[in-house]
């Protein structure tokens, strides 16, 4: 956890609509679920009795225990997202066939991930095949970021002033509710690639010449694809994708999907990833769909010892002052992301430099935990997809270690948590005169519930 559970109720509403929003994949996808009946139906939307159990489920799974929640709290929780799915359309929210199919693509990277293949992906959810994945997958996040911009729609011309900061701040000192942040990192690299020769780059192309010549004439893609391509994700699909302009391949996969014409097979192309080439197979509107065979150059052995020695000098130019470590960046790190930062490390997770070090992955914390400020690692091997095999190391920008909060030092992150607190009033009011004028029908079963906010609309007693 970010901060203690004490803070404030704000921060267990703020996790709990986390994992309403993002794992509604995992209800609405388990179509074993017996239906029990409908729960509620707010405006045209409804919640299902199976969906609070699921939902309750995955919130103390997801937490690790460290929230419960009732059958009536859950069941509060998703009326308050489809009250705000209700009012974005009233309201006339719109989003865009490329953001949803960005979110799509996105949550099934995401979930592939977790099960190491997308066919395990379609089977653990209960779907028929991937298309009948992304059709689901579709609704829930169009729905997604319906109440996404419906809550900045709300909240966007709020704001908190320094007084309201300190004040907030004095009132959680008061109440013994000060959080406790955790140890957290600032970390830049140098880069240097470990490339193929020139030579082995000529055989590569010439190979994928010599495929694309037996493909026309009539050697199947697939099998070809299954032989020789490098990407993993062959296994899956054959290599077949569906690319939209908007979708988050790479800039050369894209353009070559929609530079040629179906059935024709595209000469050698170079990307980050290596050489590729692609056929078209289909063109429904503005998507495409088309096969690839990616192949990598390999790097010899002697060209890696190279490669660590050059760096291992970088480093100890470095330590004997011959060069500052922003100088060498600028001279020798071949990272597109870091170089023209510095080598600053941006964390995916928040597109901030600053990295939780009790959330890093385990063998990036092994390898950086005992720095201290202005500290290096020792110089490692590492590879990706996108740049393949390389020597790089680590310096210690910054550290802070874990501490209470202190309003000068950690301004910024009260600051955010006031202006959350301030943003979440905003809606809970909103809420409440919404829910006045929507039609609400709560099921038998959930009439007992005690509520926060007036869903039974219950007149008040005088």
């Amino acid at each position: 956890m970010l901060h203690k559970t004490t803070v404030s109720k704000y921060i267990k509403i703020q996790l709990l609509t986390a994992f309403i929003v993002f794992f509604s994949v995992n209800l609405n996808a388990q179509k074993s679920i017996k239906i029990d009946g409908v729960a509620v139906v707010i405006g045209k939307n409804i919640v299902l009795e199976s969906d609070i159990a699921k939902f309750k489920q995955e919130v103390e799974i997801r937490s690790e225990g460290k929230i419960t929640i009732s059958n009536c709290e859950m069941l509060e929780e998703l009326m308050q997202q489809k009250l705000l799915a209700h009012h974005a359309i009233i309201d006339s929210v719109t989003v865009s066939e490329g953001e949803i199919n960005q979110r799509v693509e996105r949550s099934i990277q995401f979930f592939t991930q977790q099960y190491g293949d997308v066919k395990k992906v379609v089977k653990a959810y209960g779907f028929n095949d991937l298309a009948d994945l992304k059709k689901e997958l579709y609704g829930v996040q169009k729905e997604n970021l319906l109440i996404e911009k419906e809550q900045r729609k709300i909240t966007e011309k709020i704001d908190v002033t320094p007084e309201e900061v300190r004040l907030y701040f004095n009132g959680l000192k008061e109440k013994g509710e000060l959080p406790q942040f955790p140890a957290e990192i600032e970390l830049a690299q140098i880069v240097v690639l470990a490339s193929p020769t020139e030579e082995e780059n000529e055989r590569v192309i010439a190979k994928l010449n010599e495929i694309k010549k037996q493909i026309e004439e009539g050697a199947s893609f697939k099998m070809k694809a299954i032989i020789n391509s490098d990407d993993p994700g062959v296994t899956q699909n054959g290599g077949e994708y569906t690319i939209t302009k908007q979708s988050s391949f790479i800039k050369e996969f894209k353009e070559m999907a929609f530079s040629l014409d179906v059935g024709q097979v595209s000469k050698p192309f170079k990307s980050n990833f290596g050489y590729h080439i692609m056929q078209l197979h289909s063109i429904k509107g503005n998507t495409r769909v088309a096969s690839h065979i990616l192949m990598k150059p390999e790097v010899p052995d002697e060209k890696l010892k190279e490669v660590k020695l050059k760096v291992e000098g970088i480093v100890q130019d470095i330590k004997s002052g011959k060069i500052t470590f922003q100088e060498a960046v600028k001279k020798y790190s071949q990272d597109i992301e870091t170089k023209n930062s510095g080598g600053l490390i941006i964390n995916p997770s928040t597109g901030e430099s600053r990295f939780d070090l009790t959330r890093m992955d385990p063998a990036f914390y092994a390898r950086v935990n005992d720095l201290e400020k202005g500290g290096m690692t020792d110089v490692f091997y590492d590879e990706d997809r996108e740049n393949g095999k390389m020597f790089k190391f680590i310096l210690m920008r910054d550290r802070v270690n874990t501490h209470k909060a202190d309003l000068v030092k950690d301004y910024v992150k009260i600051q955010q948590l006031a202006l959350q607190k301030k943003k979440e009033e905003t809606i809970e009011k909103w809420s409440k005169s919404k829910i006045r004028d929507t039609y609400i029908k709560l099921g038998k079963e959930y009439s007992s519930c005690t509520f926060k906010k007036n869903w039974k609309k219950e007149t008040s007693p005088r």
